[in-house]
């Protein structure tokens, strides 16, 4: 098969042929490094590359599978994760300064997972300071491949542009106002943010533990079921992960959607997002209602509260994960995490507390939507490709934050698992998505309407050109 398809595969496409030797897992790291080598100098997605290790990992998947010890979709498959995951053997940056010369105690629970699948792994990529809004001053921020003068998306912002560039087949980001969801959605692939305690967060540095969630970015709906039902699961070393089952969302992602039940705000889509945006909108609604799904109008609570009170508790849980290095080493932050955590040093427990109580509303009011429907549709973002001077212009005031994630954030308060995916381009070529929401643990319905959804489009094979 031709180097320029293999580079560009999804991992389930090339999966059976890694099982029958028809391609080694050598030749796809091979394939991968040189890219890197290539064109990452022009993006920065990756912060740490190991191409030793994975040549060691790659060799050792193609002994197994020769010798019929074949793990899953997964074996031989080069990838690399977000700079937040603990590695031992990999330089964990936490995409901060003050861990230069840190190194990890133990494996997160993730990584070990992926590397028990037989991942073979390409390094770190890329992400914002305490993945928070921006990115250290001693990092170099990546590029969107589809348009230089636009945003990435926060804060897996190298883990976006490697997938969709073709350094990674898929990795793992964090999501905690949108994280997976927001550079998904720029970068023109799909993320899934799954149900809060679905996957264990044991080895993955917070920014806020009660709003963070850890998922897979990948290239296919399809792709993104494999790597989740790898991650997810009970972690004895992290009481919070679900003692629930993990479906086989592999083996249901063919079911389509025949008449699942579809909840769409049309008022709420066009109060935060642009005309364009909610054109694609009804695009998806024509192509899902075509796939026998049927939609009905729904009301969505007031958003407002929860994303100031999301801005609160963000800022406190984050100085809490801080507290043994800031304020002590203030200097060595950049501004944006500064201020962030100086704020959760000075919120006192009436603000948390009204946090608190406007969350517990908000979660009800969700579920109290969610009676009549399956799953909710919504934007990935309010705005087709925000520039970077759009980005620069939201400035410090957390609530002119949270006006790009009005469609991400609150799904990280009410813990609800979604599904970000491709569905158009702006006039000025950069991915516009869409998320799929579901009730707690409806991932693998989340994976089949994607993937019904990506068998008659094509948005998720469009690939940028890179020179």
């Amino acid at each position: 098969m031709p180097q320029q398809q293999l580079w560009s595969m999804e991992l389930t496409e090339l999966a059976a042929d890694l099982r029958t030797g028809a391609v080694t897992s050598l030749a796809l790291t091979e394939l991968m490094i040189a890219r890197i080598e290539r064109y990452d100098a022009g993006f920065h997605s990756f912060i740490t590359f190991t191409p030793d290790v994975a040549r060691d990992d790659a060799a050792k998947a193609d002994a197994e599978i020769a010798a019929g010890q074949w793990r899953g979709p997964l074996h031989g498959i080069p990838m690399a994760v977000k700079d937040v995951f603990y590695t031992t053997d990999i330089k964990t940056g936490l995409g901060s300064s003050i861990y230069d010369a840190w190194k990890a105690p133990y494996e997160s629970t993730a990584t070990a997972r992926l590397r028990a699948a037989g991942a073979v792994m390409l390094g770190k990529l890329t992400a914002t300071e305490g993945v928070y809004a921006e990115h250290h001053p001693s990092v170099i921020e990546p590029i969107n491949p589809f348009g230089a003068a636009h945003w990435t998306g926060n804060s897996s912002s190298g883990s976006g542009v490697a997938v969709t560039s073709g350094f990674s087949y898929a990795t793992l980001g964090t999501d905690t106002g949108g994280s997976i969801r927001l550079p998904s959605s720029c970068c023109g692939i799909v993320g899934i943010k799954p149900t809060w305690g679905r996957v264990s967060r044991h080895g993955v540095f917070p920014l806020a533990e009660s709003l963070d969630h850890v998922g897979p970015m990948a290239r296919s709906a399809k792709d993104a079921a494999a790597l989740l039902g790898i991650i997810a699961g009970a972690d004895p070393a992290d009481p919070t992960a679900s003692q629930m089952p993990v479906p086989d969302y592999l083996g249901e992602i063919d079911k389509g959607v025949a008449g699942v039940t579809i909840g769409i705000d049309r008022a709420f889509i066009a109060a935060k997002a642009t005309a364009e945006v909610a054109a694609s909108i009804e695009a998806v609604v024509a192509v899902m209602e075509g796939l026998g799904a049927r939609f009905v109008d729904v009301h969505f609570p007031e958003t407002r509260p929860i994303l100031i009170g999301w801005a609160v508790q963000c800022a406190v849980e984050a100085a809490i994960a801080h507290r043994d290095t800031f304020p002590a080493r203030r200097s060595e932050y950049g501004p944006r995490l500064t201020a962030l955590l100086d704020r959760g040093h000075r919120y006192g427990a009436m603000e948390l507390g009204d946090a608190q109580k406007d969350r517990r509303e908000f979660n009800g009011a969700v579920a109290q939507m969610f009676e009549g429907v399956d799953l909710f549709l919504v934007p990935g973002l309010p705005v087709a490709g925000p520039s970077l001077a759009h980005m620069a212009s939201l400035g410090e005031d957390p609530d002119a934050i949270l006006a790009i994630g009005p469609f991400t954030a609150p799904f990280d308060v009410c813990g609800y698992p979604t599904i970000t995916a491709p569905c158009g381009a702006s006039e000025n070529g950069i991915p516009i998505g869409f998320q799929f929401v579901g009730r707690p643990f409806s991932e693998a319905l989340l994976c089949r309407a994607a993937h019904a959804y990506q068998g008659v489009t094509s948005w998720h094979r469009r690939r940028p050109d890179l020179v």
